[in-house]
This record gives structure tokens, C-alpha cells and sequence, in this order.
């Protein structure tokens, strides 16, 4: 006979087994979130000098705004400043005297918007930001970047300053074209930023290589050459010789690599790597800079003196990065 006492007792093992298993259940699957929670809220930019871009795209991060937002006002920063003649307002112009820029942006679902061979405005990630938010396009280029940006609002100014005009002019008398490896030591701005959600978003912006020919659009609009984010994986940027990147879409392969598995410093590093393999690299530089979606940030250039600025946990530092070539 089955009596009353074993089937209670038997009821309040089974009950217990049950809240076990839910208790082990449960833990198991707030362990898995916790691990899938690990990351860490980053922003990073190419060069020394904008580590107080990092710090304005930071101050949105930590409050808790998007990657896309800290990454267009973070970069905004050298395009306004005259002192930084590589970046919009003060740019150096190219051989016809024509400060030409270009830029692009990325944010987490793949949205991305470009602005190439743009003139007379001064924020030009704001035009590319505007690009991706309200046009089905992806690029606009020169009198139709232009147009657009006036249409929605932007001022057109002179982006020369005097100490431009005084280089070109300067230029302007054996008129060679000869870039130097890091004279400028800040060619072009690339920033990556990953918010308190764990999205991930991208900008980059420059005015391309002094005294270049009249039209010249070189890697930085131009979608995984410039910049590439991909929000399962992470996000790369590049800065140097434009047309070296270009040749390989650098930085949709750091983040392809990252894919793969190599660590962001592994992936910087293949990449360069394969210009190295097949390009003249000795007489132009070319620094990758990326970031995973844990936050784990590497870098690497095929010469000496490729640096980043990096703001994390509320802390700006400065890294030199590893290269191919040693001093």
C-alpha cells in the first residue's frame, strides 16, 4: 500500500529536485549573461594629439549615450581646430590651393554614410552623418555633397588660415610632390568608440594628403577601407598613404580577422602585413588601429611612430604602436 507519509515525502524530494534544478538553471543562465556582459566602454582614436577628441566622445559614453553620437562629436574636435592642418578648418590644401575633404561614418546596425572631395564646409562628418540618417545613399561627392550639406543647413566658409595658405604658397615654388613618413603626425582622424550598451561605432575624417592633385579622394570616405565597423565582431580604422589601404580594404579585413578569431593586435598586424607583401612600403606609412566588442584594443604600422589616444574607465592615455619596421 502506498501510504500517505511516503507520498509526502516523495512530493517534497521532487519539489526540492525541481527548485534545484531551476536554482542550477537559473545561475547557469546569469552566468552565461554575465559572461556575455563582459566588455568594457572604450573610445580610441589615431594619434597623439587627438586624445582630446577621445575625451569629448568619452564624456557622452559615460553618460551613457550612443557610440554613433560620441564618435561624430569626438572627431568634430580637429576638424574645428586651425592648428590641426590635417583635419577640415586650417587643413592643408591640395596643389590648386583647395582644401578638399573627405569622411565617413559608421554606426552598429551597418547604417554608414560618406561625404568625398567636399569643400568649404567645416564639419564634414556632420555632412556624412546627415548622409546616413536622411538619404537612401551611402556617398556624395563634391558640388552634390556640397549642395546637400547647404540644404541641410551647414554654413560654407573659407577653411583657409593664414599658415595654410603660407605652406602652399611655400609648396608652390618647386611644386614636388614628395610626402614624408609622420611629418604631420596626425594625417587623418579615425575614431572607434563602444558604449555602455556594447555597441560599437565608427568615424573618420581628413583632408587628405597636402598638395595632392585637384580631385584627389583618397581611403578615408571609402566604406572597409577607411573604416569598418561590424557590430558581431568589432571595428577598425586606418591612417597613412590612402591608396595603399584602398588597395586592400584594410579595415574591413582587421575586422574580417577579428572575425576569424586574431586578437584586434593580430589582425592590425596581418594586415600590414599583406601591403608589406605586395606594395613598396618603404617610402609611406600605414597604421591600423582597432577594437573587439570586449573592448580589447591593438594596433600596429609599418614604420615607427604610429601613436593612439585612448580614453577607458574615465582615463585618457597615449600608446605608441608595435611596427614592422624598427628604429
Amino acid at each position: 500500500m502506498f501510504s500517505r507519509r511516503k507520498f509526502l515525502s516523495r512530493s517534497a524530494l521532487g519539489s526540492m529536485s525541481l527548485a534545484m534544478s531551476a536554482s542550477c538553471s537559473a545561475k547557469e543562465n546569469q552566468s552565461s549573461n554575465t559572461d556575455n556582459e563582459k566588455f568594457t566602454p572604450t573610445v580610441i582614436a589615431t594619434w597623439k594629439p587627438n586624445i582630446k577628441a577621445t575625451e569629448i566622445a568619452w564624456n557622452i559614453i559615460d553618460q551613457g549615450g550612443r557610440a554613433i553620437d560620441a564618435v561624430e562629436k569626438g572627431v568634430r574636435v580637429p576638424e574645428a581646430d586651425p592648428e590641426d592642418m590635417s583635419v577640415g578648418y586650417g587643413g592643408r590644401p591640395d596643389r590648386d590651393g583647395k582644401v578638399t575633404l573627405d569622411s565617413c561614418i559608421m554606426d552598429e546596425s551597418g547604417n554608414c554614410g560618406s561625404v568625398c572631395f567636399l569643400q568649404n564646409i567645416k564639419h564634414p562628418i556632420s555632412v556624412a552623418r546627415k548622409v546616413m540618417d536622411k538619404t537612401p545613399h551611402v556617398i556624395l561627392a563634391g558640388e552634390g555633397a556640397l549642395q546637400f550639406a547647404l540644404s541641410e543647413g551647414f554654413e560654407k566658409e573659407d577653411l583657409l588660415t593664414e599658415n595654410s595658405i603660407n605652406d602652399w604658397k611655400k609648396w608652390l615654388k618647386e611644386k614636388k610632390y614628395d610626402p614624408i613618413i609622420n611629418i604631420e603626425n596626425h594625417d587623418t582622424i579615425g575614431m572607434l568608440a563602444l558604449d555602455k550598451s556594447g555597441n560599437l561605432s565608427g568615424a573618420c575624417t581628413t583632408s587628405g594628403l597636402a598638395y595632392k592633385m585637384h580631385g584627389r579622394v583618397g581611403d578615408s570616405p571609402i566604406i572597409g577601407a577607411g573604416l569598418f565597423v561590424d557590430n558581431e565582431v568589432g571595428a577598425a580604422t586606418a591612417t597613412g598613404m590612402g591608396e595603399a589601404v584602398l588597395k586592400s580594404l584594410g579595415s574591413f579585413l582587421v575586422v574580417e580577422l577579428m572575425r576569424q578569431g586574431r586578437t584586434p593586435q593580430e589582425a592590425c598586424k596581418e594586415a600590414v602585413m599583406r601591403i608589406v607583401k605586395k606594395q613598396k612600403y618603404q617610402d609611406f606609412q600605414i597604421g591600423y588601429l582597432a577594437m573587439n566588442k570586449k573592448g580589447e584594443v591593438g594596433s600596429y604600422c609599418i614604420h615607427p611612430g604610429f601613436n593612439f589616444a585612448q580614453h577607458q574607465n574615465g582615463k585618457g592615455e597615449v600608446f605608441n604602436s608595435d611596427s614592422y619596421l624598427k628604429k
